[in-house]
């Protein structure tokens, strides 16, 4: 795939000795793709990612794999902080609202198993923004296709069994997939849902339960004490 370079100033080394063990997707929040381009190679705003993708299927470089690009921000996920550090980042031309486009995923499926081969991440450490910052993010979004990524191995999603709703199993199960669950249920409840089950609305139920407990069974982990 064509790749073209567009070198943003807003990164820098990975703090101690971390290499890339996720992939968080974005969406840009923009209008104008143009825009967010221009956003996320000035120096003045101080936030970048690795790789832009355009709605006319363009793919941009903008920060070297190996460096620390600037697109996380604080969250956790797995039990781990500084994501940043830990992560590649994969912003989408897209304003939140709209469809995304056809030639931006085709190329996002030719560019994920690169990257994941590459730097050996297994497919359930594709998250989203809101994965790992569910209290303040919420891409990319209700209209991103996870289950289309999952079919084709880039992603995971459940196998739903409706079980008995329990706010705090919830949070146990939650947890143990890999969210950060300091928030209470509502909120990790909303950001699973975003992915997951992305129409629903309302208090916690058994269609909830059963997809959690899916994710928790299927891939599960032991959080080490959280890093900074």
């Amino acid at each position: 795939m064509e790749i073209i370079r567009c070198p943003s100033p807003n990164f820098g080394p990975r703090r101690d000795g971390l290499q890339p063990s996720l992939i968080v997707l974005h969406y840009t929040a923009m209008p104008d793709p143009d825009e967010a381009l221009a956003r996320l190679c000035a120096p003045e705003h101080e936030v970048s990612a690795h790789y832009l993708l355009h709605r006319d299927g363009r793919v941009f470089l903008l920060v070297e794999e190996e460096m620390r690009a600037w697109h996380a921000g604080a969250g956790m996920w797995r039990g781990q902080g500084d994501i940043n550090s830990r992560s590649i980042g994969i912003e989408i031309d897209n304003d939140g609202a709209s469809p995304f486009s056809e030639p931006q995923l085709a190329q996002l499926e030719r560019l994920l198993p690169i990257v994941m081969k590459r730097c050996s991440i297994p497919p359930e450490s594709v998250i989203g923004h809101s994965d790992m910052a569910p209290d303040r993010k919420t891409d990319p979004g209700r209209r991103f296709p996870w289950l289309r990524l999952s079919r084709q191995g880039l992603g995971v999603w459940p196998e739903i069994k409706d079980t008995a709703p329990d706010d705090a199993a919830f949070l146990r199960r939650a947890a143990s997939f890999g969210y950060p669950t300091e928030t209470g249920v509502a909120t990790v409840l909303d950001a699973m849902r975003q992915r997951f089950r992305p129409w629903a609305r309302g208090s916690l139920d058994a269609r909830d339960m059963g997809i959690i407990t899916n994710l928790a069974t299927r891939f599960p982990v032991d959080a080490p004490a959280p890093s900074a």
